[in-house]
């Protein structure tokens, strides 16, 4: 277990959400002072979160968030963790890791490797860049400014919860987030299972890559 410096709330606000599709939900958004690595993430707290809240760490995805790309299933999955976690009652951490940590230019150069064949990890490389440079020093951080330390983790991320342990939170129980497949992601999804472990069902991903 690693020792980790304190952050404190700066600031809580409420700010009512509202999605395309129709789907609108009250929620107060907490900023912090002392993160580690002085980027301006944000806590979304949604319903009441019990003891054993559900949490999603949700990285920063401007093309999937803001512009609904189809490239990733970022937009959907920020979607789908807003309600699941309202209906539970929990805790969104929004934060700014732009491309898995390389930042959003550099995603894009990725993009345009990976038109040539490369999936996302491998471009990531080629551009002499870490396949995943995210650090979730500050997600525990947060977490614990909040007073939370066990959680259930929404992600099909086994790396999220491991560092989370590894920074003294309790991830009490993994949940999977939906699949939000499209014929631009289908790779990129596959190359998660393959690469990262991501907890998804390979064999969908295969047949609609094939097809």
């Amino acid at each position: 277990m690693t020792d980790i410096p304190a952050a404190t709330p700066r600031s809580r606000v409420r700010v009512p959400l509202r999605f395309g599709d129709g789907y609108s939900v009250d929620s107060e958004l907490v900023t912090f002072h002392g993160l580690t690595d002085g980027q301006e993430h944000v806590a979304v707290v949604l319903g009441e979160p019990g003891p054993t809240p559900l949490v999603r760490l949700h990285s920063e995805c401007l093309t999937g968030d803001v512009f609904g790309s189809a490239r990733c299933d970022c937009g959907p999955q920020l979607r789908e963790a807003v309600e699941r976690i309202a209906e539970r009652g929990g805790v969104l951490l929004y934060l700014r890791q732009e491309g898995r940590g390389i930042g959003l230019y550099n995603k894009l150069d990725a993009y345009a490797l990976q038109e040539q064949g490369l999936d996302t990890y491998a471009a990531n490389t080629a551009l002499g860049l870490p396949e995943d440079d995210r650090d979730y020093t500050a997600a525990a951080q947060m977490l614990k400014a909040l007073g939370i330390d066990s959680l259930d983790l929404l992600s099909n991320n086994p790396d999220k919860a491991g560092q989370l342990r590894d920074l003294g939170i309790d991830v009490h129980d993994r949940v999977p987030t939906g699949v939000f497949t499209t014929a631009h992601n289908v790779r990129y999804l596959r190359a998660k299972v393959l690469q990262t472990q991501h907890t998804l069902p390979l064999g969908e991903l295969t047949e609609l890559n094939v097809g």
